[in-house]
């Protein structure tokens, strides 16, 4: 695996385990139907940091452009999860803004 990929690798596997522990959470709040919005961003940003991280772990001719889009999609989700008070949805938030400036990095 290429060296230069390791930091933000490790940020899109905390992103993907904290958007997939939020979705999850969600689906268990009292009012699922006011959480929709963010279990939605939840599933697309675990996606894009799944598909991110296989563009880097094979070195794709892509990594870039994918990486730049996974920041874009992280960002989203992070914004949604900050606007939820529970705890699964402020962690999910933060380790968004820390994958989005990891893959920003990676992409420039």
């Amino acid at each position: 695996m290429n060296q230069k990929y390791e930091e933000c690798l490790k940020a899109c596997m905390e992103c993907l385990r904290a958007c997939n522990t939020c979705f999850d959470a969600c689906l268990r709040e009292d009012d699922v139907k006011m959480m929709v919005g963010c279990i939605r961003l939840d599933r697309a940003c675990a996606d894009a940091c799944a598909v991110a991280i296989q563009a880097m772990t094979s070195n794709s001719p892509f990594v870039k452009e994918i990486c730049q889009l996974c920041a874009v999609i992280c960002e989203r989700c992070g914004e949604e999860c900050a606007k939820h008070e529970h705890d699964h949805c402020q962690r999910c938030a933060e380790s968004c803004r820390k994958c989005a400036e990891a893959c920003r990095q990676m992409s420039a």
